[in-house]
């Protein structure tokens, strides 16, 4: 796992400055402390970074071809580069390392763009041709390593795997995007492929960006998940459960390979747990787990993560740490660059840190809930969609939307009075019901706490747009498989990956997704709605296939997740950080928010009468964002650096 950095004019061809992009590639330490490096020539500059795990000794980046005509930067893994070696070499290419990147290298002169097709990993890697004059960017098909990229006004294109480092060359503009401001309130999260700048954007997953020889740049999709595939395929389900576990077994295997140090988180969950049992029946050696306990036992999982450890008889080691550990908040910010309001990222940063100390790559159970329908909210999305089914819309919306405009919020009541949220949600179609169900802040409280102006900069612009966008044109077998989809462009990228890469990489860790493997994906989608979700269980295959290999008591059990008890700190220790937010200059410095809105809005929450948890954690991470001081480089200090 590393960093990548870069700056390429191929058009002008101009001198690169090769202090600013070693200051870009240094801003990028912490995902590659083992080494560095540079290639510089005419109109193009590419940096790495590098976490050494594979040919530790002849793995360096840059790498070239035999002729160093072609030169690489990249960040990830290929975990099926020893299957493509010796098709390459009968091809005629010669290898001189045991390297992943170097069958990158040789996949993209025998094949071009279609090398992708060839790969299966996660990755974001930038490629310089020199022969045919191109630069060639791509990420992998789930976005499990990001990129980021800019073209400023004189066309030069910057690159790099985090924001932090590209907002260092001084000619790139700060301005805020509008509407990335709408959806960060929405989803917690700036989804593909915006930023919180106007100016940078992300690369989406699944596409690639190719830079010609004249300056033109064009980006194209090069993988998407066929929504015709979702439930396409109904083996008999005691086949479904062999299938399921061959799948997951291959993609664990292919996850083992390391020279360094391999281990696995473990949080007592279903899915972490399962990879670490098939994990225990391929490795010769105890596999090495770790787990993060809390002090306050409505949180904790730990038990049940021993439960797995004494099972599978793994290499245990388990971190206490406090419930009420906010104190993380401004790390936070710098960990991720631009707002991102999802608070496990305090857990899963705690969960790093610890497993950093024994291993260099841990695989996790990530996007076993997307795959096989393991969150709430499926659950409750499946149970309206019946609804809106038997009721016609013209008779659904009017009676439904009413009550859920004059039904109280009773957040403080016990759930079956909680019914606004319900008939909202009825009273929408299917997209928008979903939207309405994972959005952090409604979309009535957003645009009550939008200052005039604001409004009117966001002109009309609702975050349904991201998505509709993804479905627009696609079917779907049913609503179900829908807002699968819709996870896995959105939430899975924009949250869950987001949140395990920052973590991860600020303590130079490598995390491995069997769950992520895209061929299990593609596989996963062709079952039928009622392998994942039925009798209002989720996963129900997935707990099937495990009933062998784990007791009841993880596979059946409330799910808890990765939670902080946002409410209890926003009215206890938080509580005065929180009374004082409305009257941040710095969230009125921008004229976004109305003043008055904001505070009843603290207000509402810190009385008891509604719990906005979740909106204020956002805005206090949009807070903390704000007055972040942007990193800077200085010309003159750098000279004298490179002087010396």
């Amino acid at each position: 796992m590393c960093g990548i950095a870069g700056i390429v004019d191929l058009k002008g061809r101009q001198p690169i400055n090769e202090s600013l992009l070693k200051a870009m590639n240094d801003r990028l330490s912490h995902r590659g402390p083992d080494g560095s490096g540079v290639h510089v020539e005419a109109g193009i500059g590419l940096a790495h970074r590098r976490l050494s795990i594979v040919d530790l000794a002849a793995g360096q980046q840059p790498m070239y071809n035999e002729d160093h005509s072609v030169c690489i930067v990249f960040n990830g893994e290929i975990y099926n580069f020893q299957e493509l070696v010796p098709e390459l070499v009968a091809l005629g290419h010669t290898f001189r390392t045991r390297c992943d990147t170097e069958v990158i290298i040789h996949a993209w002169e025998q094949w071009g763009s279609d090398c992708l097709q060839r790969l299966n990993g996660m990755f974001a890697f930038a490629l310089w041709d020199r022969n045919r004059r191109q630069v060639f960017l791509a990420r992998d098909r789930l976005g499990v390593k990001p990129l980021f990229h800019a073209t400023l006004a004189d066309g030069t294109l910057l690159f790099a795997s985090e924001l932090k480092s590209l907002l260092l060359h001084p000619d790139l503009p700060r301005k805020l995007l509008p509407r990335a401001i709408e959806d960060y309130l929405t989803f917690g999260y700036v989804p593909e492929p915006d930023t919180i700048f106007q100016h940078v954007h992300k690369l989406e997953p699944g596409h690639y960006l190719l830079v010609e020889a004249d300056g033109r740049q064009s980006i194209r999709q090069w993988w998407d998940l066929d929504s015709q595939r979702f439930g396409s395929h109904r083996p008999a389900e005691a086949d479904a459960r062999a299938e399921l576990m061959q799948h997951l077994t291959d993609a664990v295997k292919r996850r083992l390979i390391s020279e360094v140090p391999l281990g696995a988180f473990l949080s007592g969950g279903v899915d972490s747990s399962a990879v670490v049992a098939v994990m225990a029946g391929l490795m010769g050696d105890s596999v090495k787990t770790c787990s993060i306990a809390f002090d306050d036992p409505d949180y904790d999982e730990s038990t049940y993560a021993r439960e797995v450890a004494r099972q599978y008889h793994t290499d245990h080691s388990e971190r206490t740490v406090e419930v009420d550990d906010f104190g993380l908040l401004e790390t936070l910010v710098g960990t991720y660059d631009e707002p991102y309001a999802d608070s496990s990222a305090i857990p899963t940063y705690r969960v790093c840190a610890a497993a950093r100390e024994r291993v260099t790559v841990a695989l996790s159970g990530d996007a076993g809930d997307e795959n096989f329908a393991g969150y709430r909210r499926y659950r409750l999305f499946a149970g309206e969609e019946t609804i809106r089914g038997l009721i016609p819309a013209a008779i659904r919306r009017p009676v439904f939307g009413l009550l859920g405009r004059y039904y109280p919020k009773l957040d403080w009541a016990p759930r079956v009075l909680r019914g606004k949220t319900t008939f909202q949600a009825l009273a929408r179609d299917s997209v928008g019901a979903y939207l309405h169900g994972v959005s952090l802040t409604k979309a009535d409280t957003r645009h009550q706490l939008y200052s005039t102006t604001f409004r009117s900069q966001l002109q009309d612009y609702d975050s349904r747009v991201v998505f509709d966008r993804h479905v627009r044109g696609r079917q779907f077998p049913d609503a179900l498989s829908m807002v699968q989809y819709l996870d896995l462009k959105t939430y899975l990228v924009g949250d869950i990956l987001t949140k395990v890469d920052r973590a991860s990489m600020a303590h130079s860790l490598e995390v491995r997704g069997p769950f992520l493997d895209y061929e299990f994906i593609e596989w996963a989608a062709t079952l039928p709605a009622d392998y994942k979700l039925r009798g209002g269980v989720g996963k129900y295959l997935l707990k099937k296939a495990l009933e062998p290999m784990l007791p009841n008591d993880i596979l059946y059990r409330k799910k808890m997740g990765f939670a902080v008890p946002l409410a209890r700190w926003f009215r206890g220790p938080l509580n005065k950080r929180v009374q004082t937010l409305p009257d941040s200059p710095w969230l009125n410095a921008d004229g976004i928010f109305d003043q008055r809105s904001l505070r009843k809005l603290v207000d509402r929450h810190l009385s008891g009468q509604r719990d906005f948890s979740m909106g204020i954690w956002s805005l206090l991470m949009l807070e903390g964002f704000l007055k972040s001081p942007a990193p800077t480089w200085d010309a003159t200090t750098a000279c004298h650096a490179l002087l010396r």
